[in-house]
């Protein structure tokens, strides 16, 4: 079935279109929702809701943009609902447990394998994972997540440096990242 064949179908709710649609999208879309989920149980309900949205709202769609893209925004902000309201994303933000490092944007090699570092990821607490999540790999602005999160811009951005230097910490204790040489002496939190 085509795309569209599945949209149209969809559209008149025809179970077999819906069932494929859900067959095509759901494995990548759950993968979305265990990156947000303090668990795979949550992951899962976050995922059961989230395709009854796309069900109920495919109308809205227009065509304009990938239909997965259109998919992965309903996700995210199902996910992001769910956390809010199961308190599980305020009631996870530990900020003494950050620590104070400054971090830099390549100290994350990008050719790690991405199994190693979401394993990692999920290890953060839920706040942290939640904008890293949405900044670093969804592609919104802090003043999105702001929005999003009902926090300040200053805590979206302080959330995210405090969970990539919590990321970093949790990739050297696992031997998936080289403890700092002495040319990175702002890892160990040295100032010049």
């Amino acid at each position: 079935m085509t795309e569209e064949y599945i949209i149209e179908g969809c559209l008149r709710n025809e179970p077999s279109a819906q069932r494929e649609l859900f067959n095509r999208f759901s494995p990548k879309m759950l993968a979305v929702c265990y990156r947000y989920a303090p668990s795979r149980e949550d992951a899962e309900d976050m995922l059961q809701e989230a395709f009854i949205k796309v069900f109920t709202q495919i109308h809205t769609f227009q065509n304009k943009g990938a239909f997965e893209g259109w998919i992965r925004r309903i996700i995210v902000h199902t996910c992001i609902n769910f956390l809010k309201k199961h308190k599980k994303f305020n009631d996870s933000i530990d900020l003494e447990q950050a620590g104070y490092i400054h971090v830099k944007e390549e100290t994350i090699p990008s050719i790690m394998q991405a199994k190693q570092v979401a394993e990692c990821i999920r290890l953060l607490p839920v706040g942290y994972r939640t904008v890293l999540n949405l900044y670093a790999i969804e592609g919104y602005s802090h003043r999105e997540i702001a929005t999003m999160l009902d926090i300040e811009e200053s805590t979206s951005r302080s959330q995210y440096t405090r969970a990539k230097s919590m990321l970093e910490n949790v990739l050297v204790k696992k031997n998936i990242l080289e403890k700092p040489k002495a040319q990175y002496r702002w890892l160990a939190g040295i100032k010049k």
